[in-house]
């Protein structure tokens, strides 16, 4: 199994440095990995930064409404317009998880469409936060995955306090909820060695965000 081409090697961190970001870059050209994931303010300068290095083949994946979802439609149609134009190759949108307990179905499937159509083609993964979510929200926000045309359903930011990131139990879930739809699975949060990455792989992950590609990939 080529575990690099599962990762898309991420940092989103509120601080993060320029020489972090071209760390990060320069691991993922080193370990082939699948892609990175930076904030948009760094979309610009990282896809430049992997150009310039021969690591084209890498893909610029960045987040739309991060980290709480609470943007309203427009502001997130705008962020990716936005992130196309700077370079991004990949979208990672999170979900209003407000609207989804109210029960406001319309809303967020206008919202994935909204935000597709801006991805202008590109592939969209929607975050659906699964620490904040009962098995039937899950469930239903998976339903509204595929009714909006997204690509993925992702587990997590990473940024809930306290909370677990992805769960195996929550990837067999989704997994299960939209295969037959054509969708895939991101997991991401707390992944942070081979034998948990195996384990999320194995339930039915087919992307890996995480901040620990190199020490998963070390053996």
């Amino acid at each position: 199994m080529e575990l690099n081409k599962y990762i898309e090697h991420t940092l989103l961190k509120q601080n993060a440095k320029r020489s972090e970001i071209e760390k990060l870059a320069d691991e993922a050209k080193k370990n082939n990995f699948l892609g990175v994931c930076v904030n948009p303010c760094n979309v610009r300068f990282v896809k430049q930064y992997l150009k310039d290095s021969g690591a084209e083949d890498v893909k610029v994946v960045t987040v739309i409404g991060f980290p709480l979802g609470q943007n309203t439609t427009e502001i997130k149609i705008l962020e990716t317009i936005d992130a196309v134009k700077n370079g991004a190759d990949e979208i990672d949108m999170v979900i209003n998880g407000g609207k989804l307990k109210d029960g406001l179905d319309d809303y967020i499937v206008d919202e994935i469409r909204g935000v597709k159509a801006a991805a202008q083609g590109r592939i969209l993964k929607v975050i659906i936060e699964t620490d904040l979510l009962e098995r039937d929200e899950i469930k239903r926000a998976c339903e509204l995955c595929i009714k909006g045309g997204a690509d993925f359903v992702k587990t997590s930011t990473g940024f809930v306090k306290n909370g677990v990131g992805a769960k195996i139990e929550d990837v067999q879930l989704m997994y299960e909820m939209v295969k037959d739809a054509g969708l895939q699975v991101k997991a991401s949060g707390g992944i942070r060695d081979k034998e948990t990455a195996l384990k999320m792989i194995e339930a039915g992950a087919s992307r890996l965000g995480t901040s620990s590609g190199t020490v998963i990939c070390a053996d």
